[in-house]
């Protein structure tokens, strides 16, 4: 007794280059996101409290899923197994952050709470993070549905595809390292972060600025 099973070969042009591109997206929109969230921390000087690192870091994980694709890509071959550990990361880190940004959600749930830090739109930057993980899952659920279709194990190297690929990764790198210093200063030589930041204690513990930093309940 014989079973016929049926074989299917991705496909290589540019319909099953999409899970590629998609992890290039993922690359340069998570770190976007984290680059706004330093804006907002740099620009109207608005310090970013425990749960935001969090889902701060929990948003450059899914964008080293999507790195780990791009670089495993830039080879030239690229198997369904590195698609699914990349995607696996990415999962990991959209729930980990949808987590953590809808606990935040729920601290400040009440009528009559103001949130914390400033808002966007309308929205509080945890309630944003929270659409965003959960639009980022939705996604990656869409695509590997058909993932036969989308998951091409031979992108070519060289031109577009590998600018491309590498300019998304040095940015994340770049983003990376701008956001741990980002961490230390507001630490300091200290292992964990005040529930409601006031200043970066790492200038306070060199001396560069006298006195402690103000407590906010």
């Amino acid at each position: 007794m014989t079973n016929d099973t049926a074989t299917t070969t991705p496909r290589t042009g540019a319909l099953g280059q999409v899970q590629y591109w998609l992890a290039v997206i993922f690359i340069v929109g998570w770190t976007g996101v984290v680059c706004g969230g330093l804006a907002v921390q740099f620009g109207p000087w608005d310090y970013p409290c425990p749960l935001c690192m969090v889902q701060r870091n929990f948003m450059i994980l899914a964008a080293l899923g999507g790195a780990y694709i791009v670089r495993k890509a830039m080879t030239g071959s690229i198997s369904r197994l590195h698609y699914m550990t990349g995607w696996g990361l990415c999962i990991v880190g959209c729930f980990g952050g949808g987590f953590t940004s809808w606990r935040q959600t729920m601290l400040h749930i009440l009528p009559g709470d103001p949130g914390y830090g400033g808002a966007v739109l309308g929205l509080h930057l945890y309630v944003w993070a929270l659409i965003l993980f959960v639009a980022a899952i939705a996604t990656i659920g869409v695509v590997l549905a058909f993932a036969d279709e989308t998951a091409a194990t031979r992108i070519p190297t060289g031109g577009a595809h590998e600018l491309i690929g590498k300019l998304a990764l040095w940015f994340l790198g770049l983003v990376i390292v701008i956001n741990l210093v980002a961490v230390f200063c507001l630490a300091g030589f200290h292992w964990y972060l005040p529930d409601n930041p006031s200043c970066y204690q790492l200038f306070h513990d060199l001396g560069i600025i006298d006195g402690d930093c103000p407590v906010i309940e």
